[in-house]
């Protein structure tokens, strides 16, 4: 019962730090947003929601099966994830958010090292969010030149 609790405050953890990038990230879609050139590649706006929630909880799971361990740099990749929200869409700093998020990358890749020594499934559940964020980074760099 103990374990299946913990796992529960992981995935509210995760998804809160995801539901607060989103109170930056709404606001800004249908205006700031919604008038950038984008590249062809942009996905859907309807896609990044279902991602995202299917990440945060991957992460939860990911960090329960490691046994909560690394929570120094677990934490800091989750903070750094929310200020990129803040970066990209609160301040409209598309620029600035690019520095944000290859640090981003950088601690999820630490992060899954970690983990992998660990749990390997820990590490591997955090593999779909490397990649997403680095389908993130192309696309951050490829607005902030087009705009």
């Amino acid at each position: 019962m103990q374990k299946s609790l913990k796992l529960i405050g992981a995935v509210l953890l995760c998804q809160i730090i995801g539901g607060l990038g989103a109170v930056f990230t709404t606001p800004a879609i249908g205006g700031w947003y919604a008038g950038l050139v984008k590249p062809i590649f942009n996905p859907p706006n309807w896609l990044f929601g279902p991602v995202w929630t299917l990440l945060y909880a991957m992460m939860a799971v990911a960090w329960w099966l490691v046994g909560f361990k690394e929570k120094k740099i677990f934490l800091t990749q989750l903070g750094v994830n929310l200020l990129w929200s803040i970066v990209f869409f609160g301040l409209k700093q598309p620029g600035v958010a690019v520095g944000v998020i290859v640090v981003l990358w950088v601690l999820i890749f630490l992060t899954i090292r970690k983990f992998m020594s660990i749990n390997k499934l820990g590490g591997w559940l955090l593999y779909p969010y490397l990649l997403w964020v680095s389908f993130a980074t192309i696309l951050n760099v490829a607005i902030t030149i087009l705009n």
